[in-house]
C-alpha cells in the first residue's frame, strides 16, 4: 500500500468515526469523494481540498485532526444541498427507487 493509500485509507477511517460514512476512494489512491463539492486529495504529505474559492490542506500525519474539519464542512454543505440535486438523484435512481433514500 502506497503512502497515499494509507493516508486516504486513514482518513475515510477517521470520517466514518465522525459519522461520515459514505466518503469513498474514487479509484485513483489519492482521492477521496465526501460529498457534493468536497473531495479531498493527498499529494506531497498533505491532505488537500477546496472550500469555494479557499485551498485548504492539514498534514498528513494528522488524519485525526484532518477529519474533524472535513467532517465539519461535510455539516454544513449536507446543511444547504444544491436545488439540482434531487432532481438529478432521481434521474440518476430511475423511477423504481423514487421513494428510497
Amino acid at each position: 500500500m502506497s503512502e497515499s493509500q494509507a493516508a486516504i485509507e486513514k482518513l475515510r477511517v477517521e470520517l466514518a468515526a465522525l459519522g461520515v460514512d459514505d466518503a469513498y476512494e474514487i479509484g485513483d489512491d489519492v482521492t477521496l469523494s465526501v460529498w457534493i463539492g468536497l473531495v479531498v486529495s493527498f499529494r506531497e504529505g498533505l491532505y488537500r481540498w477546496r472550500e469555494g474559492a479557499v485551498k485548504c490542506r492539514h498534514l498528513g500525519t494528522d488524519p485525526v485532526g484532518c477529519a474533524t474539519r472535513v467532517a465539519r464542512r461535510y455539516a454544513e454543505l449536507k446543511a444547504h444541498v444544491p436545488p439540482w440535486w434531487e432532481e438529478l438523484a432521481q434521474v440518476l435512481r430511475g423511477e423504481g427507487a423514487e421513494r428510497h433514500p
